[in-house]
């Protein structure tokens, strides 16, 4: 974005202030975080009758680029506040964006201290007395979630384990390369696809070391609800146990900090259904193979309207998931 764009957004809000804040008078000191893939994520200060705070913009790319994958960044302002009265931490949300306000789709949230970087979760002295308990208390989160009313939210896509295979193996050959150990893996995962879950329920889909905001005391806030649906809830217990979300800790599956057996006896304890360990297991594949495909696809994106780094990076990732696939399928 140009420094032009940048002041206009600054400016619009400046405006905005005393919808953000009671009392509060103006919005300065906007600048760009390094942190968010696919939305853009500003931080700025209100400055109110308590002085100034530090405030979060989650906004479409421009303003204007809205995902045909994401919920939308209304529907994630609701999300989070749904979430907040389930007892989810996380950052409450100040002001969504309208129209007249000319500054495109996006919402105001709180500004929540702590680390998201997953190596450092993984693996900093500071936070080992957390690493301690982080498994469970990531079952316990999920099970609140898994709680939310997925009828609140009749604009979420439902899906079931097989349309979900099916999602990314037409994702899959979209890409024109062919990968044996793909091709594996989704024989795999039709030939053991668990049935449709009994109750579908409010799925996070992206719930993993990197989108948890993490202190001394554990979880602080879930981020990153942009790919919320309604499902099968042992997808986000899979999901977390991903070995791209271990960051070299191999030997701890849940998000590099914890071991599986804790995440599931804290999801349990805190309400949630009795974990079917063939199901876990089955949802660990699939998330390899989901994240495979993901980095396959930033080729075309690479080569197409996205030439950045970033896209060119995770798409050399794309062999890291096939070693796990055959390491997960060999178990």
């Amino acid at each position: 974005m140009d420094s032009s764009a940048e002041a206009e957004l600054e400016r619009g809000l400046d405006g905005l202030a005393p919808r953000m804040g009671e009392g509060a008078t103006h919005a300065a000191d906007l600048r760009r975080l390094t942190a968010g893939a696919t939305q853009e994520v500003w931080r700025f200060e209100l400055t109110g009758p308590g002085g100034p705070t530090p405030l979060i913009l989650r906004r479409a790319p421009g303003g204007v680029r809205v995902s045909e994958t994401a919920v939308g960044l209304e529907t994630e302002a609701q999300l989070l506040a749904a979430a907040a009265e389930a007892g989810v931490p996380v950052p409450p949300v100040r002001y969504v964006l309208q129209p007249e306000d000319g500054l495109g789709h996006g919402f105001v949230m709180g500004f929540v201290e702590g680390e998201t970087l997953g190596g450092r979760i993984a693996k900093s002295e500071a936070l080992a007395p957390a690493r301690a308990f982080l498994a469970r208390q990531c079952g316990e989160v999920l099970a609140r979630i898994h709680a939310m009313d997925p009828d609140a939210f009749l604009q979420l896509r439902r899906a079931t384990p097989a349309e979900l295979v099916a999602q990314y193996k037409a994702a899959y050959a979209a890409s024109g390369w062919p990968r044996p150990v793909f091709d594996l893996a989704f024989r795999w995962l039709e030939a053991n696809c668990p049935p449709p879950p009994e109750q579908m329920k409010l799925v996070h889909g992206d719930f993993r070391n990197g989108n948890l905001m993490i202190g001394p005391d554990g979880v602080r806030a879930v981020l990153d609800w942009e790919i919320a649906h309604v499902g099968d809830p042992m997808e986000d217990l899979g999901w977390i146990c991903t070995n791209a979300w271990r960051f070299g800790v191999v030997d701890k599956p849940v998000g590099g900090f914890g071991q599986r057996e804790d995440l599931w006896a804290g999801y349990e304890a805190a309400g949630g259904p009795p974990v079917r360990r063939e199901h876990a297991h089955w949802w660990e594949v699939y998330g390899s193979m989901r994240w495979g495909v993901m980095c396959a696809g930033m080729t075309v994106a690479f080569r197409g309207a996205d030439p950045s780094v970033e896209r060119a990076v995770i798409a050399r990732r794309t062999s890291e998931n096939e070693i796990d696939l055959l390491r997960l399928l060999a178990s």
